[in-house]
């Protein structure tokens, strides 16, 4: 054998040894977390006088949708940041496509603006944030009808849907669970809610083990953290 063929020989070694201690319980759950917040629904109540003329706001704003038979809301889309908003006639509002919660507060200057704009009186909106959803990636197959069996609040049903559906208890959220490792958290409310979620499932998976062995050096790829 020659000393590069040994080199690399060494190499591989360790990169297995590397991933049996992890997948050993010495993985570095915290470091080793995959996800990002894809949307953030808030819902929003105003202060009104009496019920907004949804058609009112339709004539001044060109760009806005409403077909009270299909739908009894009014549909507003804000470009920066970018966010779709349904509008009600009782003063109620949903919010959604949000990236940040923070960004919440600015949208809903931006509706009001508008729906003064239309002669509409309207003030005081309370916005509370309902849901958060994240993606991310666990960085290992997941063995689907052993978590079902072995992870309490989770249903596996392969034939009506490929994901396990996990129920976290606390923090209580939501997940879909897929062979491939990928996941979509749902429930949470805060951004420090859904991190504490994946990392707590990142190690339940691997504590349990339901974490696929045997899928190559690609589960310890370099993660990032969003």
């Amino acid at each position: 054998m020659s000393k590069e063929d040994s080199k690399f020989e060494e190499k591989d070694e360790e990169a297995f040894e590397e991933g049996e201690e992890k997948l050993d319980g010495k993985y570095d759950y915290e470091t080793d977390l995959d996800y990002k917040i894809e949307n953030v629904v808030a819902t929003v109540v105003v202060e009104i006088t009496e019920k907004i003329d949804l058609n009112q706001i339709a004539r001044r704003h060109a760009d806005v949708e409403y077909n009270p038979e299909r739908f009894p809301g009014l549909v507003m889309r804000i470009e920066k940041p970018r966010a779709t908003i349904l509008i009600f006639s009782t003063g109620k509002m949903v919010v959604t496509g949000l990236r940040q919660a923070a960004e919440a507060e600015r949208v809903v200057d931006k509706v009001v603006k508008n729906i003064r704009k239309a002669g509409i009186k309207v003030s005081n909106p309370v916005i509370t944030i309902q849901n958060i959803v994240a993606s991310g990636d666990l960085h290992t197959n997941i063995d689907l009808n052993m978590a079902a069996i072995v992870m309490e609040y989770a249903m596996y049903e392969p034939e009506v849907f490929p994901g396990l559906i996990y129920r976290m208890q606390e923090p209580k959220t939501v997940f879909l669970i897929f062979s491939t490792g990928r996941i979509v958290c749902t429930g949470a409310k805060r951004r420090d809610i859904v991190r504490d979620a994946v990392l707590k499932l990142n190690q339940q998976v691997r504590d349990l083990g339901v974490a696929k062995k045997d899928i190559g050096d690609s589960e310890y790829q370099d993660i990032t953290f969003i």
